[in-house]
């Protein structure tokens, strides 16, 4: 059981609920009965503030709880590790039915509709925090021999191809950073190397049932190549990041160049 927002709306949207449903069903009748016994029409017959509010919100919780369940989240990218795919203050949708609809709160999957594809942009849950969202790329599907060796990605022994295209041009401190045309399956990005960054070696197999992410920021970023992250399980994706629909970020704010830009 993982305790966030949705939590909230849920216990929301059942403590709403059940304060009408049981005034409804217990209380207003006798509540009508007596009224009418002083000669007071039911239409007439005050309610409970606490009821008036709970039959209020009522429907503007569940609304809200199945759209952000079963259809788009929104959330705010914090950092710069999907550089210059996502910039910190860009705020997003998440499609949340795009990998199979999944109960709020308990994350079991009720209805399977489709799988997650190398490229997708995808938020998924800290396997080691639960509470915390991460937002990646995906690189390595369950079973895959992934390895990075310097700015080169491998798959299955495979170089992923990347081909550098100039230089990153900007005042929030990666300017002179090369940027890299990459394709990971059928989808072609933009990946970001830092100048003068030390670079390590990784490998691993991706174990069944679980997936590989790395950030577009590829020299600053978190990801499944650090124990802090991992290899994420199946259970912990959230959704794929579909579009852009706000870029928030002080002193900049708003850009509105962003604003409805597709994630590729």
């Amino acid at each position: 059981m993982i305790f966030d927002f949705s939590f909230i709306l849920v216990v929301a949207t059942l403590l709403t609920g059940l304060i009408w449903g049981i005034d409804a069903w217990l209380f207003k009748p006798r509540r009508v009965q007596a009224a009418a016994a002083r000669g007071v029409p039911p239409e007439k017959t005050p309610e409970p503030v606490v009821v008036e509010y709970a039959r209020s919100f009522f429907p503007v919780i569940l609304i809200v709880l199945l759209i952000r369940s079963f259809l788009f989240e929104p959330f705010r990218i914090p950092s710069d590790s999907m550089m210059p795919t996502l910039l910190a203050g860009d705020f997003i949708f998440v499609n949340k039915y795009a990998y199979g609809l999944r109960l709020p709160v308990l994350n079991t999957k009720v209805v399977p509709i489709g799988t997650p594809k190398r490229g997708d942009v995808i938020v998924f849950r800290l396997p080691q925090d639960p509470a915390t969202n991460y937002i990646k790329r995906l690189v390595g599907l369950p079973g895959d021999h992934v390895e990075v060796r310097g700015r080169q990605l491998f798959i299955n022994g495979e170089p992923v191809p990347v081909q550098l295209d100039g230089f990153y041009s900007s005042t929030d401190g990666h300017d002179g950073a090369r940027i890299g045309i990459e394709r990971l399956g059928e989808v072609e990005h933009r990946v970001l190397f830092l100048r003068e960054q030390p670079y390590g070696h990784f490998e691993q197999i991706v174990p069944e049932g679980h997936y590989f992410f790395m950030g577009d920021n590829r020299d600053n970023s978190q990801d499944s190549r650090f124990q802090q992250v991992g290899m994420v399980p199946e259970q912990n994706l959230v959704g794929k990041a579909v579009r852009i629909w706000l870029h928030w970020d002080l002193p900049s704010a708003p850009v509105w160049s962003r604003i409805g830009k597709a994630i590729q």
